[in-house]
């Protein structure tokens, strides 16, 4: 063989090689349902203010077990079996297997519609699902806006999403023409080893100002905390901290040119005076200044001092399901 044919032999087989592992590379992305993701300012040395971010991930499932995975709106961590629940607002529970060292490892297990007692779907008006959180027992709590109520579902058995039992409510929770909208009520919830549950309203009550927002206790116990300054600050979600006091996720958007603004702060629950609690900013995400946030929802502790938080793509190609993990530093 001369040395013209060797070096084209060569020079193909080089071309081969490259195309299939384009072929190769091109599958592995198609098939891969989790990606990298960096929503920081360009300039971010990734601690801001309270808040060091440590992992950030884009999750891009389109079903789990044949169900649309979409329109997540909190979170619940089950350290011990090492099992991370995340709810829908279309009434859908979804599993995950869940390690968090210094990056997120997430594996799906399981999806499941919620069901009542008797093992049928929920109404559609019936099943916006929105806040959740596992109580000392392991026992997986759910609240709902729409008809507002919180109940304990099964979580890991064959009846994975079957209502238990509901929960009495304060007496103002109970009527829907208390709150602002259908669409305002038991937004965010959370168990307290002193307190029990606690859920907040996503805008405060009709009856208080619109910048007076409520923790309630399912045991009768409220405290109450300014909303932030921004138009239409709304809570999302709330996690009590490694200290008994209450990490809150605040949101602002009023429109599409306008900021889009996700705050993370402190509530202080064991430090209220007159009306309201001390509060502390810990992170505040302005879209106008560099931050590519989304409509965060969830929250859930999954180590000491160390979080998550997820947004809700509202079931729209422009929005993403984004997964962010991080230490409040103080």
């Amino acid at each position: 063989m001369d040395s013209y044919k060797l070096i084209s032999q060569i020079q193909k087989s080089s071309v081969m090689k490259k195309f299939l592992w384009i072929i190769l590379f091109v599958a592995s992305l198609l098939q891969a349902h989790i990606y990298d993701i960096d929503i920081t300012p360009s300039l971010s040395n990734q601690k801001q203010n309270k808040i060091k971010i440590l992992d950030q991930k884009e999750l891009s499932f389109s079903t789990i077990n044949s169900l649309a995975f979409s329109e997540i709106s909190d979170l619940a961590y089950d350290k011990a079996k090492h099992i991370l629940y995340m709810i829908s607002d279309e009434g859908k529970l979804y599993l995950f297997d869940a390690t968090f060292d210094n990056k997120i490892h997430l594996k799906p297990t399981q999806a499941v519609n919620l069901r009542k007692k008797n093992g049928k779907k929920f109404k559609r008006w019936l099943r916006d699902s929105e806040g959740m959180t596992l109580d000392a027992k392991g026992h997986l709590v759910i609240s709902f806006e729409g008809v507002p109520k919180v109940a304990w579902f099964h979580k890991n058995s064959k009846k994975a999403g079957w209502m238990i039992k509901k929960y009495k409510l304060p007496t103002v929770l109970k009527d829907p023409s208390n709150y602002r909208t259908k669409n305002k009520e038991l937004e965010a919830l959370s168990w307290h080893p002193k307190y029990g549950l606690l859920s907040v309203a996503e805008w405060p009550l009709k009856k208080d100002h619109k910048k007076k927002q409520t923790i309630y206790s399912l045991r009768g116990k409220k405290w109450h905390f300014k909303a932030e300054p921004e138009p239409r600050s709304a809570v999302s979600a709330i996690e009590v901290m490694d200290d008994g006091n209450l990490l809150v996720l605040e949101r602002s958007f009023t429109g599409l040119f306008d900021p889009f603004v996700i705050t993370l702060k402190k509530v202080y629950l064991n430090r209220c005076k007159k009306h309201f609690c001390k509060q502390e900013v810990l992170l505040k995400m302005n879209s106008h200044r560099g931050w590519a946030v989304d409509n965060f929802e969830g929250l859930t502790r999954v180590g000491k001092n160390r979080y998550i938080m997820i947004s809700d793509d509202n079931d729209n190609f422009y929005q993403k399901t984004i997964l962010i993990y991080f230490e409040v530093t103080q």
